[in-house]
C-alpha cells in the first residue's frame, strides 16, 4: 500500500493566539491539532518550559477534498485575524512516515505555580514533589500553553492553598478538563465539567482517566442553564471556574452564573483580554459579587472574585487578602 500524502499547515504564532488558532484548525482536521515550542528554557528545577512564540500546525490527507478543505480553512483563519492580526498560514506536502509520532519530541514537562506540572501523557513524570498532571497536547484546547489556562491554575492552586478544603468544583467550558482535574488533585473532592462541544467532553473523558480520577470528576453537555435546572449533580460550589472569551463570560453572568457560587464561595474568570477586563468587573460587580484580584500575563487577565457570605457580606480585605484568614498575607502575582 502506497503511503498516505498529507498537506501540512502551520502558523507561528504567540502564546495568546495559538489556542484560537489550533481551535480554528481543529474543525478541519482529523487527527488533531499540535502546539508546539519554538524554543525551550531550562526551568530552575531542571525541567523546561516553553518560551517564545508557539507553532501550531495540523495535517490535512491529500484527497479529492483537498483544495474545498483548504480554502475553507483559509477563509476560517482570515476571519480570526479580523479580530487579531495573523501571519499567513504555511503549506507543505509531506508523506506520511510516522508524523504522529515525531511531533511529540517538542512537548517537555510545564512547570506553573508552586505546585503543579503538566505533562504530555507519552512523558515519564519528571521526579520531584510537583503535583502532575497528564494531558494529551494533541488535543486542541486546555493544553497548558495558554496564558488564560496557566492564570487559571496558579489561581486555583493559591485558592486550594488558602482555603484549605476544595471540597466541590464546577467548571464551565471544560474543554481538555485540565482546570478539573487540577482542582481534584489540589485536594477537591468533586468536580463537575461542562461544556456545550461534544469532542471536548471526549477530550476531557480520556483525560480524567489518564489522571486517575473518572470517579470524582462528572462530565456533561451543558452550561449554566442545565446546572441551575439540576441536570447534574452539583447545583452550586464553593470553587466556579469559566475560562471562556469575555464575551461569554458577561452573557454567563448575566444567566445567573454567580447562582453557582455557594456564600463565601470564589468564582475564577480567565480568557478576558486586557482592556476588556474593566467590563467583566463591572457586570460582576452589579450582580453583586466582589473582586479580590486581578492577575495577568501577556494581554491576558484573569479575576478572583467572592460571592460574599449572607450573613456578613464578608469582601476582600483591604489588604487584598481571602477572607477567613485575616493575619495570612498573600501573593496573587504572576509567577
Amino acid at each position: 500500500m502506497a503511503d498516505k500524502n498529507w498537506l501540512e499547515v502551520s502558523l507561528t504564532v504567540d502564546g495568546e493566539m495559538a489556542e484560537a488558532v489550533a481551535e480554528v484548525l481543529a474543525r478541519f482536521v482529523p487527527d488533531g491539532v499540535v502546539i508546539e515550542s519554538t524554543a525551550i528554557s531550562p526551568d530552575p528545577e531542571g525541567e523546561g518550559h516553553p518560551v517564545g512564540p508557539l507553532r501550531v500546525c495540523g495535517y490535512l490527507p491529500a484527497d479529492t477534498d483537498l483544495e474545498d478543505t483548504r480554502r475553507r480553512l483559509e477563509e476560517a483563519l482570515w476571519y480570526l485575524g479580523c479580530i487579531r492580526p495573523l501571519p499567513a498560514p504555511q503549506f507543505k506536502s509531506i508523506e506520511e512516515v510516522n508524523w504522529v509520532d515525531a511531533w511529540k519530541q517538542h512537548y517537555h514537562p510545564i512547570p506553573i505555580g508552586q505546585k503543579l506540572i503538566i505533562v504530555p501523557a507519552w512523558l515519564e513524570i519528571p521526579p520531584g514533589d510537583r503535583i502532575p498532571i497528564r494531558i494529551d497536547p494533541g488535543m486542541a484546547f486546555g493544553t497548558g500553553t495558554h496564558p488564560t489556562t496557566q492564570l487559571c491554575l496558579e489561581i486555583i492552586e493559591d485558592v486550594a492553598r488558602r482555603v484549605g478544603n476544595l471540597t466541590d468544583v464546577i467548571d464551565i467550558g471544560c474543554g481538555s478538563g485540565i482546570l478539573s482535574i487540577a482542582a481534584l488533585k489540589l485536594g477537591a473532592e468533586r468536580a463537575l465539567g461542562v461544556d456545550i462541544d461534544p469532542q471536548a467532553l471526549v477530550t476531557a473523558r480520556e483525560n480524567a482517566a489518564l489522571n486517575g480520577i473518572t470517579a470524582h470528576l462528572e462530565i456533561g453537555a451543558g452550561s449554566v442553564a442545565e446546572i441551575r435546572a439540576g441536570v447534574f449533580g452539583l447545583r452550586q460550589a464553593p470553587l466556579v471556574l469559566a475560562n471562556i472569551l469575555t464575551a461569554v463570560l458577561i452573557r454567563l453572568l448575566n444567566a445567573g452564573l454567580g447562582d453557582l457560587i455557594t456564600p463565601g464561595g470564589y468564582l475564577v474568570l480567565s480568557g478576558i483580554l486586557e482592556e476588556q477586563a474593566a467590563d467583566v468587573e463591572t457586570v460582576a460587580r452589579d450582580h453583586g459579587l466582589h473582586i479580590v484580584n486581578r492577575r495577568q500575563l501577556g494581554d491576558w487577565v484573569a479575576l478572583l472574585i467572592n460571592h460574599p457570605a449572607e450573613a456578613s457580606v464578608r469582601g476582600p480585605r483591604a489588604d487584598g487578602g481571602l477572607p477567613g484568614r485575616p493575619t495570612e498575607p498573600r501573593d496573587f502575582r504572576p509567577r
